[in-house]
């Protein structure tokens, strides 16, 4: 019966969509808590400006998925080399599919700079609440599409891979939070939890660009990019060089035009080409501020 009612949906009718209530609703919640509580959880204008972030990336989405829609269904209809079906072990895959690809994506957005300039307005904000996982990117929206074409060659129906995506993107709403602390260890192990994604979003160094999952916690865990939280280390939410702005066009464009400034002053092709697609942090002059090398640094002087 659920499968039927997967397949008879529309590619417009978008689960995030219908998800939009429960979000202002715990959002309501959160604020009460925080006011109630005392916590502290919130600044005014920084939550308006991630509502802001979500507006915008909705309106940019809705064309994008459109136009990602079409682009599926022609592989998947054309060149796909088996068309799986919707058969229940199907949703089993394509989580997993799905998951990965949203891990590489998501990792390779804070390893590579220009990447880094699309989803860095998701990390600028210097709180952690459930307003902070609306702050979504604009730019990404205009490519992000491209990391899930594999997909429909290997057979995955494009409006189930939508769906996935949107289920997804809901999974990871509730992770933005301080309010739940610690989960089961057994739930902690396999999915991304509030604690994980704390970590995520932190800029204590320890904790810089780790725990990129979306769903499932264990890529993090097997290609060695995961941070437990320290209850010694209160994560430090933000960036490392923070904007301190709530102008939606200068959180959207920020380090875009820090890198335009940085390719203008390097020296040579190859060292503007480095700007553009080495992680944040690199410099042709002046001390690596890259993420790795820095906890390498870190590491050795515990030594």
């Amino acid at each position: 019966m659920l499968l039927q009612i997967f397949k008879s949906m529309n590619p417009a009718d978008d689960p995030v969509t219908y998800a939009i209530p429960f979000f202002l609703i715990t959002i309501a919640i959160e604020l009460y808590i925080n006011w109630k509580e005392k916590l502290n959880l919130y600044e005014p204008k920084d939550a308006l400006a991630s509502i802001g972030m979500g507006l915008g990336s909705l309106v940019i989405d809705i064309g994008m998925k459109g136009l990602a829609y079409g682009t599926y269904t022609y592989l998947y209809e054309h060149y796909s080399l088996f068309q799986l079906g919707w058969h229940w072990w199907v949703w089993v895959l394509i989580l997993f599919a799905d998951d990965f690809t949203f891990y590489w994506h998501h990792r390779l957005s804070h390893e590579i700079r220009i990447l880094w300039a699309a989803h860095v307005n998701h990390h600028s904000s210097q709180t952690m609440n459930l307003a902070t996982a609306l702050r979504q990117s604009w730019g990404e929206q205009l490519y992000k599409f491209f990391w899930w074409l594999w997909m429909p060659l290997l057979g995955f129906h494009p409006l189930m891979m939508m769906m996935m995506m949107s289920f997804s993107l809901i999974y990871q709403y509730w992770v933005h939070t301080e309010l739940i602390k610690k989960l089961p260890r057994w739930f902690e192990f396999i999915f991304n939890t509030p604690s994980h994604h704390r970590v995520h979003h932190a800029s204590n160094l320890r904790y810089l660009d780790q725990n990129h999952a979306g769903i499932l916690i264990i890529w993090d865990r097997l290609l060695g990019t995961f941070a437990e939280e320290d209850p010694k280390e209160k994560p430090i939410y933000g960036i490392t060089k923070n904007i301190h702005t709530y102008n939606l066009f200068k959180i959207a464009s920020h380090e875009y035009v820090d890198i335009w400034h940085d390719v203008q002053r390097a020296p040579g092709l190859l060292n503007k080409l480095k700007y553009i697609f080495m992680p944040p942090g690199w410099s042709h002059q002046g001390p690596d501020l890259r993420a790795k090398t820095l906890r390498k640094q870190l590491q050795e002087a515990k030594k």
